[in-house]
């Protein structure tokens, strides 16, 4: 029998060690001025020390996905090993010669969080069922803010060499190695692991539910790591000079604001339905990206109230993607599902990201963020058609026998 104090408990581990390892998403993204001085670090170089974490994450998906090592390694074990793996590339980059060394290693740090982010997830929803949508926007908030923490810490120690700043983030990964560990075991609703299953990409995309599920995700991610990504641009841009460290705390604003979306989400969500929910969150964030131009330029109180709104819908769906896969996925297949969700979404995201600074170069930033807007328009039209459908496997409500 599961105590009620005992989901919680691993949900709150699970969250922190996610926290701590997700600090790695953005460690030299923050820094990525400093650092671009230092290497002499053109517009391209520059977007590529962010856009290799993407390419990392998404080539370390797609062969976890493929391989289905999601399902056939525990969560746990997979989760504690990117974040090792992880802290070690990541600490390496304070080293590095040459930009294209620390490029490569932030590609290699990427595939590494591919075994940090899902498996945080699956860990979640295998010890939640009814209120899986509440537990997965814990997660997801707290991989946001990790994400954000690097921001935060640029902000705070202004002026301050960025090497220590990267070692930072990695000492926070292997701490949450350590949590994961040591700490975190596994819950009843969803399969630990199970036997390879050579057919299990086809069966996750078989079901209606998954698929909408999936698209609904890729049109959110359209919008949201370029929108994080770039965000401090566009507030230094907005605020003119000396608006440079005021844009690293305006992005940590807009992606720690989303953590509390994500919770707050996953709670309404439990209660009027997943798919309702994160469809009015995508609606609301594409209105922010259609009004960003309106906040540029008009000062910082309208600049942060736009962060802060859009901060808070742009990320509030995301775990609800999340929760409806594993809902309408075999309880031994989730963990494949949840992974080839994430390279997908990722993929897409270089795209998007790349396409931000070349709109604001040609059309200046104030105009940059408005061709996100269609991502979330076509999640929306997803999650109204999800609506709808109401096919489960049975499968996936069956309690395991290993709690």
């Amino acid at each position: 029998m599961v105590h009620a104090p005992m989901p919680r408990r691993m949900l709150l581990r699970a969250a922190a060690a996610e926290l701590l390892g997700m600090t790695l998403w953005f460690s030299a993204t923050a820094a990525a001025p400093a650092v671009a001085r230092e290497f002499a670090m053109g517009e391209s170089a520059r977007a590529w020390l962010t856009m290799a974490v993407q390419a990392g994450f998404v080539a370390g998906t797609l062969l976890t996905a493929a391989t289905n090592l999601a399902d056939a390694i525990n969560p746990r074990t997979l989760m504690a090993a990117g974040c090792l793996g992880g802290a070690a590339l990541n600490l390496a980059v304070v080293a590095a010669p040459s930009s294209a060394v620390m490029i490569a290693l932030r590609f290699c740090t990427g595939a590494a969080l591919a075994w940090i982010y899902p498996p945080g997830m699956k860990i979640a929803a295998g010890w939640f069922r009814e209120r899986r949508g509440t537990a997965l926007g814990v997660v997801v908030g707290a991989v946001g803010l990790g994400s954000a923490v690097p921001h935060l810490l640029v902000y705070l120690g202004a002026g301050l060499p960025w090497r220590p700043l990267v070692a930072a983030s990695s000492l926070l990964a292997a701490a949450g190695a350590v949590i994961v560990a040591l700490t975190v075991s596994d819950g009843p609703y969803v399969t630990a692991s199970a036997p390879f299953d050579r057919h299990a990409l086809r069966l996750v995309l078989a079901s209606r539910g998954t698929r909408l599920a999936m698209i609904g995700y890729v049109g959110h991610m359209w919008e949201l790591y370029a929108m994080w990504t770039w965000i401090a641009a566009f507030a230094a841009a907005s605020l003119g000079p000396g608006g440079s460290s005021v844009g690293s705390l305006i992005a940590f604003i807009a992606i720690a604001t989303g953590s509390a979306g994500c919770v707050l989400a996953g709670r309404w969500a439990d209660e009027w339905g997943k798919a309702k929910v994160a469809g009015l969150s995508m609606v609301a964030s594409a209105a922010c990206c259609i009004l960003s131009p309106i906040a540029f330029s008009a000062g910082v109180i309208p600049l942060v109230v736009l962060t802060v709104c859009w901060g808070f819908t742009i990320v509030a769906d995301s775990a609800q993607f999340s929760a409806l896969v594993t809902e309408f996925t075999t309880r031994t297949h989730v963990g494949t599902a949840l992974t080839l969700q994430t390279s997908a979404g990722f993929l897409l995201t270089m795209v998007s990201m790349r396409l931000v600074p070349h709109v604001s170069a040609v059309h200046g930033w104030q105009w940059a963020f408005v061709m996100l807007a269609p991502g979330p328009v076509l999640g929306a039209l997803a999650m109204s058609a999800l609506v709808t459908t109401t096919q489960l496997p049975t499968a996936n409500y069956t309690r395991s026998v290993k709690t």
